[in-house]
């Protein structure tokens, strides 16, 4: 049970020292541009008035004046729900990574004793535990997308 603490406590350190606490938004005013029901200069949301600012916000495909979206490619809720996945398996990928080393180190420091080799087994269980958790997290995503994307 002190083995499994410790790699509890050691991955919480990891998850905490690797995201990042603030997320700092700022909301850019760009030249030219229109807004509201003012007519000039740009476009936004489909009213014209000689011409656009030059701005756009990638991968959305619309422009805009006013804000820009700093989750460049993030427009949709699904979009987003990926985004946060694909982050949770980047780090999660990292951990059990350090995990994977981490028992193969408890492995070599058994030296042969039976209590020591079982609790490095019990970790390596654990941490292909987790490992198949990652999967079937991104296996379930991508099952309940295309269901989405059949019913719709």
């Amino acid at each position: 049970m002190n083995v499994l603490t410790r790699i509890v406590a050691t991955a919480v350190v990891v998850v905490f020292l690797s995201t990042p606490f603030t997320l700092t938004v700022f909301a850019q005013q760009t030249g030219g541009g229109s807004a509201g029901g003012q007519t000039g200069g740009g476009t936004v949301g489909g009213q014209t008035g000689g011409g656009t600012d030059g701005s756009t916000n990638p991968g959305c495909g619309s422009e805009s004046g006013g804000l820009v979206n700093p989750l460049k490619e993030v427009c949709s809720l699904d979009d987003f729900l990926k985004a946060i996945l694909g982050g949770i398996i980047d780090i999660g990928t990292i951990i059990l990574i350090m995990m994977l080393v981490y028992v193969g180190f408890l492995f070599v420091a058994a030296r042969g004793n039976a209590e020591k080799i079982q609790s490095a087994k019990s970790a390596l269980v654990w941490t292909v535990i987790g490992g198949l958790i990652l999967l079937g997290a991104k296996s379930i995503q991508m099952v309940i997308t295309e269901t989405v994307k059949t019913l719709s």
